[in-house]
């Protein structure tokens, strides 16, 4: 059983390093659908009054959802801010705290993202992370020094 745990893992570690390193960077990698709110260039003059999003995730490649993976997804808690301010904006983390509860087989998982504020350049939220079944695999947390960008370029 422990050496079964190990290789699962060693896999799941290799196809993360694959997903990291291909050309076009990590979020080449991550399919995106929105379920509520705003995402990419489409939130420029769209604010989300309540400051929340869903967002439906998956990587690309299929790679089985393990706790490394809800970590990757749970990054996307500052493509909130843009969808909160209507704005190009997102921003550089000073934290990030994923809390696993329990993981279940799922290929998509709905991410509720929720800005809780953003104030003096920093921004704030949290995000809830489902399996296509509704069961609750874990929360997460995230500080951020708030980027708004003007242009495409200033990415």
């Amino acid at each position: 059983m422990a050496a079964d745990a190990r290789r699962a893992s060693a896999r799941g570690l290799r196809a993360r390093r694959s997903l990291a390193g291909r050309r076009g960077g990590l979020h080449s990698r991550i399919e995106v659908r929105v379920a509520k709110g705003r995402y990419g260039a489409d939130r420029v003059g769209n604010a989300e009054a309540d400051g929340r999003s869903l967002l439906w995730i998956r990587p690309r490649e299929r790679f089985p959802i393990d706790a490394p993976m809800l970590a990757i997804m749970a990054d996307f808690v500052p493509s909130g801010i843009g969808n909160a301010l209507g704005q190009n904006a997102g921003g550089n983390s000073l934290d990030n705290t994923l809390r696993v509860r329990r993981i279940v087989p799922t290929e998509w998982v709905l991410c509720d993202i929720r800005i809780h504020g953003v104030h003096g350049g920093f921004g704030h939220g949290a995000m809830y992370l489902f399996a296509q079944d509704g069961e609750l695999m874990a929360t997460a947390s995230q500080s951020l020094i708030v980027r708004v960008r003007e242009t495409a370029k200033d990415r």
